[in-house]
């Protein structure tokens, strides 16, 4: 019931098409949503895994998980993160990984809602150290799509991957257009 009312709102009376899908089978993988320029990117998030009916979950600083906002959080799939300094954020996401049976870890590569000329390397080394494929999902608000494409392994070749990956995003217009992702 749940899908059909996410389903109603996004496509019917907001006008979005989900296009593509995760199979259900693939428990584990990094999730990366290109363009992020807006905080509404988070809803498009929201409401695409609702239609897919999958579980999917993303990283917070532990901060945000403080009564009553950590229900929130816990509720759209959130895991808390320590950022301190001193901790190695890629070993502290594959441990989460490692503890989990589903963790489809969505992240945004540019690591912010403004223009960026470069991506953060983080989520490619999540993935090879988790050893999990990684899903392309494009955030086209020029289209007024969500575009989940197939699963990339990484080959450990970060160059040749991150070229192929950002490949996917050419002429993807986020939110705001003059932030969207255009370095490929």
């Amino acid at each position: 019931m749940k899908q059909i009312i996410y389903k109603f709102i996004f496509c019917k009376i907001f006008g979005w098409k989900v296009v593509g899908n995760i199979s259900q089978e693939l428990k584990k993988c990094v999730i990366i949503a290109v363009p992020h320029t807006s905080w509404w990117d988070f809803f498009l998030g929201i409401f695409s895994r609702g239609i897919l009916n999958l579980e999917i979950n993303y990283v917070a600083k532990k901060e945000l998980f403080v009564f009553p906002f950590n229900y929130f959080f816990t509720w759209t799939g959130g895991s808390s993160l320590n950022r301190q300094k001193n901790e190695n954020k890629v070993d502290s996401i594959s441990k989460i990984f490692n503890e989990k049976e589903v963790f489809r870890l969505a992240i945004s590569p540019e690591g912010t809602r403004k223009k960026v000329t470069e991506w953060k390397t983080g989520f490619y080394y999540i993935a090879l150290k988790a050893n999990v494929p990684i899903i392309p999902v494009a955030f086209d608000y020029g289209k007024k799509e969500v575009v989940y494409h197939e699963p990339f392994y990484p080959t450990g070749d970060i160059d040749s991957d991150l070229k192929f990956l950002k490949a996917y995003y050419k002429g993807v217009i986020g939110k705001v257009p003059e932030y969207s992702f255009t370095d490929i």
